[in-house]
């Protein structure tokens, strides 16, 4: 176990009676406060920083660990990933107007399952004002990649202009951009999964920097086959697999309760799922459609796994959460490079 498991989480874990959106918020304050001390940021990066470079979709990274999105939606912290070792960071889902999500409670632990059950809604302070940020900040030293959603205001058949708004916004900051058309918490999205809502939505994103569609897993494999002939004949760069799950298996006991809470699961009940869903991608497509792995990484052998599955870049949010940077860095280290090169 290591000292933030022992230390750090249980006090983060009590912050506000248990609540965990104030420990997110509380842990988002401090890391801020931290982006603007180059010296501490130096220290962590010794201790932290691994290099596994690798290529993907024309991008390269020091290492294929990332931070998923929804950890740094507003991208406030953003000097303080690489330190901690993330190899790439991934902000938003940040969506073309402002909005303040769905009403608390919205976040919930489900510590014996090391898992969460969030239905947050997209709150972000909106495209323009990430834009700001980034401009601002300059260049990150990691490739930054930034999750796009639909407004919750906007109506489903003016879905593309909206994400097109977010796009032409923030596409000059972006290393890649991710469209995020599979959250639960936004009513009717995963509905732009569909063929012919994906196909228009991708043709007007279409451009020099790469867009990936990040997925759900519950989708079935004959609905995840038809997604990617939409993905592989639009010029898709890539896939990230997967976001959150609808379904509930896998709690612990002690969870059960919390079951009940509407949103999506992610966690170590989504563990062996992801990995199917990365398997199903690679085979097929051939390893033509890099995918960022996604899902219940809670230790190196669930990232060892992704990668023989077919991932070739994955990201940390909930695992990172329970295990904190070293799980970053012995991710990072469970990488091999050399057996990367089929699937990119």
């Amino acid at each position: 176990m290591t000292v933030f498991e022992r230390a750090v989480r249980p006090v983060l874990f009590r912050l506000g009676g248990g609540d965990a959106e104030k420990a997110h918020e509380f842990t988002l304050k401090r890391l801020t406060r931290l982006s603007r001390r180059p010296r501490a940021l130096a220290l962590l990066r010794s201790r932290y920083a691994t290099s596994a470079p690798v290529d993907v979709f024309g991008v390269r990274f020091p290492n294929p660990v990332g931070l998923a999105a929804g950890m740094d939606k507003n991208g406030v912290a953003l000097p303080a990933w690489p330190a901690l070792g993330f190899g790439f960071v991934e902000v938003g889902t940040v969506t073309a107007h402002a909005q303040p999500g769905n009403d608390r409670p919205r976040l919930f632990r489900l510590p014996a399952s090391e898992a969460i059950i969030n239905r947050m809604g997209f709150n972000n302070a909106g495209a323009a004002a990430l834009a700001a940020r980034l401009q601002a900040l300059g260049p990150l030293g990691v490739p930054l990649g930034i999750s796009l959603g639909k407004s919750k205001t906007t109506p489903l058949d003016e879905a593309v202009d909206d994400y097109l708004t977010s796009y032409n916004l923030l596409r000059p900051y972006a290393d890649y951009i991710a469209v995020n058309v599979s959250s639960p918490n936004t009513p009717g999205l995963r509905t732009l999964q569909d063929k012919s809502a994906l196909a228009a939505l991708l043709a007007a994103l279409a451009g020099k920097t790469p867009v990936l569609v990040k997925i759900a897993p519950d989708l079935s494999e004959p609905a995840i086959a038809e997604l990617l002939e939409v993905c592989l004949s639009a010029g898709a760069a890539g896939l990230i697999a997967t976001n959150t799950t609808l379904g509930r298996d896998g709690l612990a006991a002690a969870d059960q309760p919390r079951a009940v809470e509407a949103g999506g699961l992610s966690g170590r009940p989504l563990t062996e799922r992801a990995r199917k869903v990365v398997h199903f991608v690679h085979q097929e497509t051939g390893g033509a459609l890099p995918i960022i792995g996604v899902g219940g990484v809670l230790d190196p052998d669930d990232a060892t796994r992704l990668f023989d599955a077919g991932a070739a870049l994955v990201q940390l949010y909930t695992g990172f959460i329970y295990r904190g940077p070293a799980l970053v860095r012995a991710a990072a280290r469970s990488f091999t490079p050399a057996a990367s090169q089929d699937r990119q």
